[in-house]
């Protein structure tokens, strides 16, 4: 303990022969930059009460913030939502004062052409005054006279000039009350916040600045796989690929690029459809016809610890959140199933309906409130939990014009979506007024009709990439500092089965094709 201790210390930048031992909080511009020495305190001149041990400094931090509370999030919890609420009354508010701002124009245009139209039938009807009734005829010498004519005109002058001043007024108060909300709301963020998320902005636009790239296909690393294999998965440190061939789980080490057969896993009775590696443990998540089985690594080999009989049908996505205390599940069952962790093994928490189809991907947002999904029925649901530990609800059912397979979130407010036929992946944004996803954009593609699913569509944050499957191609698109996205390179193939999975840090894409029956790596390079 004591080496790590000193392991971990950091030199004095002035007298590199010692070791940093204290901080320094004395209310001035500290000329050590407040780490000091055992040299720095002596030539400091400060008060020895200004000096904190550093193994003490930390303790003094973490006090200074529970005193002050920092660590309850009830009440921020319950401050977002009586927001949230707000927001939605005035989105209600809002629709039926449109709805009644359209009715009453619409009844006042129409009442005027109606008055209208009648002097235009009188003018153009054939009639003999003498045959009118005296009150009709009385009407006609009225206008004659222009007496009834005037009164019409004045009436018609004054609903037209109360209306400009609607008009006006609420062009005016609309613009200016849009102005104060934004400059309030950026008026409240604390200034040291703004500071950081400037610095944030910009530390981001830096990363963006990548160069271009390809994946390059090693051949001599490429094997054959002459089993139908339908997915593929890389552990997060790229040692261990899985990939589900027909009935059977084949376990690869995996270095410098080369893949080396480790252990065959048989436990499955039906095609397997999806692999999930976890991070944080040493588990395997797989899913075929109606079954998920958990597999725990043990004494250099995985065992199945867990056989869960949850969907009816074939599974065709699984996806885990961050803390990996929770899985969400999807079958041609039309399904999408919410599974939580307890201490002895995964049990269904909730189950979503509300797709009249098979339900082809699944994707969460970083926030980890948010599920989207894509089914056979041609709509994407947006999913949401709206309290940590409560139940999710269906938010917004979004109906596009071609049903997809593939489907994912770039951040919390985009996501990207490819229809089954066409030459176009579609780019869905959040609109910050009503919270409701809507189609901003196209990303233009190769022209394909799309007949295999699995293969889920996938964003790469290090990278800033969307892999996306379309047809006989796989495409590498990029995220650019601007929000739009640019296609790198559009590998092609023989066949459109092709399956496969980018890894975590972006090195390696690792497929399997139907045309070439291997198993193939290829390799991030810049050029």
């Amino acid at each position: 303990m004591e080496n790590q201790q000193q392991k971990n210390q950091m030199n004095c930048t002035r007298h590199i022969q010692f070791p940093i031992i204290s901080i320094c909080i004395a209310p001035h511009q500290c000329q050590c930059q407040r780490k000091l020495c055992i040299d720095c305190q002596y030539e400091h001149g400060v008060d020895i009460k200004y000096t904190i041990p550093t193994h003490r400094f930390q303790d003094m931090f973490i006090k200074q913030l529970r005193e002050f509370k920092i660590d309850q999030t009830s009440e921020l919890t319950q401050k977002r939502k009586n927001f949230l609420m707000i927001l939605s009354q005035t989105e209600s508010m809002l629709k039926n004062t449109w709805q009644q701002l359209q009715e009453s124009i619409q009844q006042i245009f129409e009442t005027i052409e109606m008055q209208d139209e009648q002097y235009f039938k009188i003018m153009n009807d054939n009639f003999n005054p003498t045959d009118l009734s005296d009150t009709d005829l009385e009407q006609l010498v009225q206008i004659v006279q222009e007496k009834k004519l005037n009164e019409w005109k004045a009436q018609k002058d004054s609903c037209f000039q109360k209306l400009s001043k609607v008009q006006d007024l609420w062009e005016t108060e609309i613009k200016a009350f849009n102005e104060n909300l934004i400059k309030e709301m950026k008026e409240i963020l604390p200034s040291d916040i703004k500071g950081k998320q400037q610095q944030n902005e910009m530390k981001s636009s830096s990363q963006f600045h990548l160069k271009s790239f390809t994946y390059q296909i090693i051949e001599a690393n490429s094997i054959k796989q002459q089993e139908h294999c339908a997915a593929v998965a890389i552990n997060k440190d790229c040692s261990i690929v899985a990939t589900g061939c027909n009935k059977l789980i084949k376990i690869y080490e995996f270095q410098q690029g080369m893949l080396k057969l480790n252990q065959v896993l048989n436990e499955h009775q039906s095609e397997v459809s999806t692999l999930n590696f976890m991070k944080q443990s040493n588990q395997l998540i797989s899913g075929g016809c109606g079954s998920i089985l958990i597999w725990q690594y043990n004494n250099n080999s995985w065992i199945c610890s867990q056989t869960i009989k949850g969907h009816s049908q074939y599974i065709r996505c699984i996806i885990l959140n961050n803390n990996e205390d929770l899985f969400i599940s999807s079958s041609d069952d039309k399904t999408i199933k919410f599974w939580v962790k307890t201490k002895k093994e995964w049990i269904c928490q909730q189950t979503i309906s509300d797709h009249y189809s098979q339900v082809y991907q699944l994707s969460l947002n970083e926030q980890q409130n948010q599920v989207i999904s894509c089914g056979n029925d041609g709509f994407i649901l947006v999913i949401e939990q709206l309290e940590p530990n409560k139940n999710w609800i269906v938010k917004q059912k979004i109906q596009v014009d071609c049903y997809g397979y593939r489907l994912c979130f770039i951040n919390n407010n985009i996501f990207t979506f490819q229809p089954e036929n066409g030459n176009l992946m579609y780019v869905y944004e959040m609109n910050n007024v009503n919270r409701q996803f809507t189609k901003s954009k196209d990303i233009t593609l190769n022209q394909g009709n799309e007949g295999c699913w699995l293969f889920p569509q996938q964003f790469n944050k290090q990278k800033q990439l969307v892999v996306n499957k379309h047809d006989k191609y796989v495409h590498l698109i990029r995220f650019t500092e601007n929000a739009e996205f640019k296609v790198e390179q559009s590998i092609q193939f023989g066949k459109n089965n092709i399956f496969g999975q980018l890894s975590d840090n972006g090195e390696y894409l690792i497929t399997w094709d139907q045309a070439s029956y291997e198993i193939q790596i290829r390799r991030f390079q810049e050029q």
